[in-house]
């Protein structure tokens, strides 16, 4: 991973994770690609990541390591010249 990722990025996990459901504690598994949203960091490196439907609704929140998540991008940065 370059730098450091920020809130409100975007991210996909690296691995399948274990995870209980929001509301609900049901048992589920967030597959490698799942795609959540960075809503805080932690002093330790530790990023707390929400997973959400298509419609807006989280279904988990889960602490994970940066080396578990890959930061998207929707935008090219512009190389040096």
């Amino acid at each position: 991973m370059l730098g450091e990722m920020k809130m409100h990025d975007v991210v996909a996990l690296l691995q399948d994770v274990p995870a209980k459901h929001f509301e609900s504690g049901r048992a589920l598994l967030l597959r490698r690609g799942q795609i959540g949203t960075v809503v805080m960091s932690y002093p330790d490196g530790a990023y707390e990541v929400e997973f959400a439907d298509r419609d807006g609704r989280a279904f988990a929140i889960l602490s994970l390591r940066p080396e578990q998540l890959m930061v998207l991008h929707d935008t090219p940065d512009f190389a040096a010249a």
